[in-house]
């Protein structure tokens, strides 16, 4: 008689430790109908253990991912074995409110489930039990630090200004895809180019007007780029683009393109209507170049070509395109040699 009372003690204990612990607790039948549930999910889901018992689960919350779930339930019938679900795999299974005022942010209960394989006295897999974890705390935290990192990994690759990479990460976007070249062979043209007579502006209108002008110089540039390029600002009023998979003749066409819209812009600054130009060197990788340094080097001995040949143009430092476009001394050169060659036909 004693053991008996005993028994039943331990059995009430069981019984009131299932309903009361701060875990969803779900068993179901072979058809999926719940056998049992206890007060946690009674409390979220605000359906009593008494409605719902011999209900189909999948029919009682239609929103579940049925599919998806019954495989995984299939699994553990079969295979004897536990199963897991993680917030990180589904952030929830049952839409659970968010209750947790440090987490409100979240619409959701976040949610960590284990699926277990309950065995009769025969041994047969007849029963499967869901234990719902309520994990919104470590779930949110973990989010928040996610976002947190991922935005101080922006802060440190973008410039402030222009929002355009800075020197340093652009650089190791300018030794990847040289070593990419090395690799594979692909055509990557490298583009570099300042804004012309730009202390003239400074002077002018002031600092922040120059300012102004970097931005919008920028913002012309984001607007040309492709998702494979990249642009960064390499300091002051210069900028750079590697151009993957492009050759120099097709990096020159872009150029060229980019150096219209900017002259062709105008910005608005106290009143004040302010044009720049831009000038362009551009280089691809040649088989003779032992290093990203020289790569870089010879775009920007082509800027500077571009700039002694009279602004406003872009400079091309390898062979296969044209060595000046729009520049005006390569312009003179062009209407000298047709008015000499009008004299000759005159003569």
């Amino acid at each position: 008689m004693a053991y008996d009372q005993s028994a039943m003690n331990e059995l009430h204990w069981l019984i009131d430790m299932v309903q009361t612990i701060e875990v969803g607790l779900v068993v179901l039948d072979r058809n999926y109908d719940i056998q049992l549930w206890n007060g946690f999910m009674e409390n979220h889901s605000g359906v009593s253990p008494n409605s719902i018992k011999g209900s189909n689960l999948f029919e009682q919350f239609d929103y579940l991912p049925a599919t998806w779930l019954k495989q995984k339930m299939e699994s553990v019938f079969l295979l004897k074995n536990r199963a897991f679900i993680s917030w990180e795999q589904r952030p929830y299974v049952f839409q659970f409110g968010n209750y947790r005022p440090i987490t409100g942010r979240a619409d959701f209960m976040y949610q960590n489930v284990t699926l277990l394989p309950l065995s009769s006295l025969t041994g047969e897999i007849t029963h499967i039990s869901m234990i719902i974890y309520d994990v919104t705390d470590v779930a949110i935290n973990k989010l928040q630090l996610k976002a947190a990192n991922e935005r101080l990994e922006h802060l440190s690759q973008t410039d402030g200004l222009t929002q355009l990479h800075n020197r340093r990460h652009w650089q190791i976007c300018m030794q990847r895809e040289f070593d990419r070249h090395a690799r594979y062979g692909e055509p990557t043209t490298l583009v570099m180019f300042d804004i012309d007579h730009f202390k003239r502006i400074n002077d002018t209108y002031g600092h922040i007007a120059g300012d102004k002008v970097i931005q919008h110089v920028s913002h012309i540039l984001k607007q040309s780029l492709r998702e494979t390029d990249c642009a960064g600002r390499y300091g002051g009023e210069e900028f750079s683009v590697v151009l993957a998979n492009t050759d120099a003749k097709s990096a020159l066409n872009f150029a060229d393109r980019l150096r219209e819209k900017i002259a062709a812009s105008e910005m608005l600054y106290e009143s004040a209507k302010i044009s720049v130009t831009v000038s362009i060197g551009i280089c691809d990788i040649e088989e003779e170049l032992e290093n990203s340094g020289k790569w870089l080097a010879n775009a920007d001995h082509a800027l500077y070509e571009a700039k002694q040949a009279g602004r406003n143009c872009c400079s091309c430092h390898s062979a296969p395109c044209f060595r000046f476009k729009n520049c005006v001394i390569f312009k003179q050169l062009i209407a000298l040699s047709n008015f000499l060659l009008d004299a000759d036909l005159r003569s």
